[in-house]
């Protein structure tokens, strides 16, 4: 099949768009369905007139629907010789339900939710005629920050915050407008939000999409996604939304045979129908070299950053858009859709970034060279695998410091091309734990646990790249990541230090006092690195000078170091301005006394032109800059 990127053509007389696109006065709709001998549009605008008696309004099984005499349709679409059919239902208003009807080669009728639908009521109801620009967004004009001045915060709406976590639904948007507060406070500039597009049942991560046109009904639907979004950008919060185009379902899946056709009995026009199909989550992966379906993807994408001004993707598993196993790549055409949905974000949504969860620390993904998927940015596995490992593990002979130097100094080029992290909704579940459950299960609460899991959030704000953490992180919430699970809000106050530290070393990364704008640049270089005594120091700078340059010192392991010297890059006064081992942060921290001010002397260390000496408290982080 192409690989063009094929959008449907009209006549002069057809209103543009798929799937129910609103007119003065009603309603027009558009379906793709090669295969079909006809097609109806039904709903409760008619009764649901064109409806199989076997098929009920809201079906609990979706798959086929077989007729012996097929009821009399009010509204029959026409085929505009491409595949693609097309009609017109005067009085079909927004907040109506649909669905369409498919006249299957082989006799059949069979009732389908349409794939672009904004709305649904569930992943095996119907769908709902929504208006897309009726939203007022009163004047939301925001814009995201630069890549390397964004700090995001990964959450999942349906455990984000609960205020009745024994009513048996998950929480929704509201809830989690309901935080907004915290996220302001704390400090992020950005939201990701996990997968949003309606799946099976109300409980779910997200990657399972069955409808991935509409907002996750349970979540509270599409309106209820804009006032997020409005919300968030008034509070000066950029929204990423994660998609998933890897896969589709694999289960309440209307889009699979949609039309009755099918090839070795897979999934039909929307997916392979050979050895392609075949991923982790069942045999469901979209063709991508068919132009029908990279338009539909392509035009999802789209929708999330248009329709509600989301301000980028996060995409899933990219090596399985490649690759049928994630590795070899034998699905260029994956590969394609990828770059061309990203050099169309780069030239028509200039403002708005797509990141790839891609795991495999391949170059490429964020090229925009003749070889590359153009993605801005990637999750770095040469991050977060080490520098957790170091943080995790139980003696500090077990600490690799050349490990943590690779990860904090490696670069794709761009500083801000990856996203570092030592939490995520993988990384936390799938047979790991939160960092402080890693730490010590024994008491994950602990000194143990809050110095190691604060001392791998300091790297994650201290070096080169976009840095993220995973909700309830910075209140050191344990155990492992599960989507029927609320966070413990309660440990908001606990930990109340720790939080204050986490807002404190995102204000640093994000120079908002001023003194760290080294921290926002591109350089970074080894100033001490002792694999004895488990102490590394860094240099980070965007231009240099005063209020630019940073120093960063970290002690990984439990001695506490009175006078440890390190090599300096400039001779003067640097002033410390985070000590993570201050008492403010935890009563249970040693507190040891930090000096407020360190005079370089102009005496080389290191392989550097000056030379300092500092307090390191253990297991603890301290940030310096030039005055």
């Amino acid at each position: 099949m192409s690989a063009d990127n094929t959008r449907p053509t009209t006549d002069d007389s057809h209103a543009s768009g798929m799937g129910a696109i609103i007119l003065e006065g009603g309603t027009a709709f558009r379906v793709w369905a090669p295969h079909a001998t006809a097609v109806d549009v039904t709903g409760s605008f008619d009764d649901w007139s064109a409806l199989p008696p076997t098929t009920p309004a809201n079906p609990t099984d979706r798959r086929t629907a077989e007729k012996a005499a097929p009821p009399t349709a009010d509204h029959t679409l026409t085929s505009e010789h491409n595949g693609y059919w097309y009609g017109e239902v005067l009085g079909a208003r927004v907040g109506q339900e649909y669905r369409f009807v498919i006249h299957a080669e082989d006799g059949r009728l069979i009732s389908r939710i349409d794939p672009y639908a904004r709305h649904v009521t569930s992943s095996v109801g119907n769908g709902i005629i929504v208006d897309p620009d009726a939203y007022d967004w009163r004047g939301d004009d925001f814009t995201i920050a630069s890549l390397n001045e964004l700090v995001i915060y990964e959450m999942h709406v349906g455990t984000f915050f609960d205020e009745d976590p024994g009513d048996d639904h998950p929480a929704t948007l509201d809830d989690v407008e309901d935080k907004m507060g915290h996220l302001v406070h704390l400090g992020v500039n950005a939201i990701e939000l996990m997968p949003l597009a309606e799946f099976a049942g109300d409980f779910s991560w997200g990657y399972n999409p069955a409808n991935i046109f509409a907002v996750e009904s349970a979540y509270g639907g599409p309106e209820k996604l804009r006032d997020l979004v409005r919300i968030a950008h008034s509070h000066g919060i950029a929204v990423i939304i994660d998609v998933v185009y890897n896969h589709f379902g694999p289960s309440d899946l209307d889009l699979w045979q949609f039309d009755g056709w099918s090839d070795n009995d897979k999934g039909g026009i929307y997916f392979y129908n050979d050895w392609r199909s075949s991923t982790p989550w069942g045999d469901t992966r979209p063709d991508y070299g068919r132009g029908e379906v990279r338009q539909f993807i392509h035009d999802n994408a789209m929708m999330w950053l248009r329709e509600y001004h989301a301000d980028g993707l996060r995409l899933d598993m990219t090596p399985y858009m490649r690759s049928v196993d994630a590795t070899v790549m034998n699905i260029p055409d994956g590969w394609s859709l990828s770059r061309w949905i990203n050099t169309d974000i780069r030239q028509l949504e200039p403002t708005r970034y797509v990141i790839a969860e891609d795991l495999h620390g391949y170059p490429p993904v964020v090229s925009t060279g003749e070889d590359g998927a153009a993605f801005h940015a990637q999750w770095d596995n040469h991050f977060v695998h080490p520098v957790r490992a170091a943080v995790i593990a139980a003696d500090d002979r077990a600490r690799d410091m050349g490990a943590i130097r690779d990860a904090v100094e490696f670069s794709y080029g761009d500083a801000f091309s990856r996203v570092i992290y030592t939490e995520s909704h993988d990384e936390v579940a799938n047979g790991s734990a939160r960092v402080p459950e890693e730490i010590d299960a024994d008491d994950p609460d602990g000194y143990y646990a809050q110095k190691r899991s604060t001392l791998g959030a300091a790297l994650v704000f201290t070096a080169p790249g976009v840095p993220m953490i995973f909700q309830g992180q910075e209140f050191l919430t344990d155990g492992w990541f599960r989507d029927t699970v609320p966070l413990d809000w309660h440990r908001d106050q606990k930990f109340r230090g720790i939080v204050r530290l986490y807002a404190d070393l995102i204000d640093l990364r994000l120079n908002r006092a001023g003194f760290t704008k080294g921290l926002c640049g591109q350089h970074v270089a080894t100033l001490h690195n002792n694999n004895d005594t488990k102490v590394y120091a860094f240099h980070r700078w965007y231009d240099g000078g005063p209020g630019d340059d940073v120093v960063v010192a970290v002690n990984l392991s439990n001695t506490s170091w009175g006078e440890y010297t390190i090599g300096m890059p400039w001779p003067g006064r640097w002033t410390t301005r985070l000590d993570s081992d201050a008492t403010q942060y935890s009563p249970d921290f040693i507190g040891e006394e930090v000096p407020e001010t360190v005079e370089a002397q102009d005496q080389s260390y290191d392989g550097q032109p000056a030379r300092a000496t500092l307090v390191l408290p253990p297991y603890s982080v301290a940030i310096l800059s030039r005055d």
